[in-house]
């Protein structure tokens, strides 16, 4: 049987879409090469092939027919795709179970058929961390990254031979691919359909080697992709360009390029979904007799009114001021929350004149104070 790739990505054999998803996300941040670079080799050998399982669990369980394939049979192949392999029952057999039903039934003279083995082999997924601003993310943007990736060999058409023509007929299978091996057990004689070990399914002998990729059908290529950043990204998002990864073998088709996005903080503004927060200062005599104050957003700076008698902690909403939402035409909310700030360095006549006002201020005019004062007399 494959490997247990729900216990890869850590989910339930049950797990939804979003939650498959979501594991595995943070298992790729976790396990990427980058984060590695200074570890010892061992730990980069490592993490390099947990980081393979992941991409690979992933692959198969967020596709829907490979994960019932994964489900139903063991391996993403379908029941022809030799998982089981340990055998079925005490008995130790080979294959699916289509191959083994179909050969019982051709041990008893029931005619049976010639299991299909696709040999394909899809390429392997590339995936990479991209480093935005706040503002990027909050705008969109374009960027271009750099990477490199096994490309199918143009000289050769990917089949590893000069030209793409000096081939032959593996004489082994007779080009099918596929072998049958007979074993005799209790129910009859058992055919069993495994990969050509001589053409390595390929159908195919290379009788001279591409001079450009040595015989592997692929080479090794540096190649810019443009990426499109749209508006109101989140960190830890990803995105994904289908056939950008690596090369697939005998005809699989390619791996994609996963970006996993990474936005830097901003200096001033919080992020909640799509909306922001802001702290900001107020003076003592703005908070006491309300003022108009200019309120900065991802734009320009808003005109507000700040009413009277404003406490610290005092949030204000403002429309439409937010991040916009992923994929909408719509935007969220910036919600302020002012700080009344104590003047500092007063001089002899400010501290009279502060005096005072706290003498003339009656009771009630503190509330706060007033609640907390009745609330020790109640102890």
């Amino acid at each position: 049987m494959d490997k247990d790739y729900y216990g890869i990505l850590g989910v339930k054999k049950d797990a939804t879409d979003a939650e498959i998803k979501s594991a595995y996300r943070n298992l790729a941040k976790q396990y990427h090469p980058d984060k590695f670079s200074t570890a010892s080799e061992s730990e980069k050998k490592s993490a390099e092939e947990k980081f393979k399982d992941i991409n690979q669990a992933y692959s198969v369980l967020s596709d829907k027919e490979k994960r019932t394939n994964y489900d139903n049979y063991g391996s993403e192949d379908g029941p022809m795709g030799g998982g089981f392999g340990g055998g079925y029952g005490a008995g130790g057999f080979g294959g699916g179970f289509d191959d083994i039903f179909s050969n019982i039934f051709s041990a008893f003279g029931g005619g049976g058929r010639r299991g299909y083995r696709d040999n394909r082999v899809d390429g392997d997924d590339i995936t990479m961390e991209l480093v935005l601003t706040f503002r990027e993310a909050a705008f969109g943007c374009e960027k271009e990254i750099t990477i490199n990736r096994n490309e199918e060999c143009k000289d050769c058409k990917g089949t590893g031979a000069k030209d793409g023509t000096k081939l032959k007929t593996c004489s082994r299978c007779n080009g099918t691919g596929t072998i049958l091996t007979v074993q005799n057990t209790p129910f009859g004689r058992i055919q069993n359909s495994q990969v050509c070990p001589e053409c390595r399914g390929t159908g195919k002998i290379i009788e001279e080697q591409c001079p450009t990729c040595r015989g592997r059908g692929f080479t090794r290529q540096r190649r810019t992709v443009k990426i499109t950043v749209p508006a109101g990204v989140d960190n830890g998002q990803m995105m994904t360009y289908y056939n950008e990864g690596e090369a697939g073998k005998n005809g699989g088709k390619k791996g994609n390029l996963i970006i996993i996005l990474s936005v830097k903080a901003h200096p001033v503004f919080k992020r909640r979904g799509s909306d922001l927060l802001l702290e900001m200062p107020i003076t003592f005599t703005q908070a006491a007799l309300g003022a108009k104050v200019d309120i900065p957003t991802l734009n320009e700076p808003v005109s507000y009114q700040i009413p009277e008698c404003t406490q610290t902690g005092t949030m204000f909403r403002i429309k439409g001021k937010g991040l916009k939402y992923l994929k909408k035409e719509q935007y969220g909310d910036l919600y302020v929350t002012v700080t009344v700030e104590t003047p500092k360095g007063l001089n002899k006549e400010q501290k009279e004149q502060l005096k005072k006002l706290g003498e003339s201020l009656a009771q009630n005019q503190s509330p706060k104070q007033k609640s907390y004062y009745d609330s020790l007399r109640n102890l």
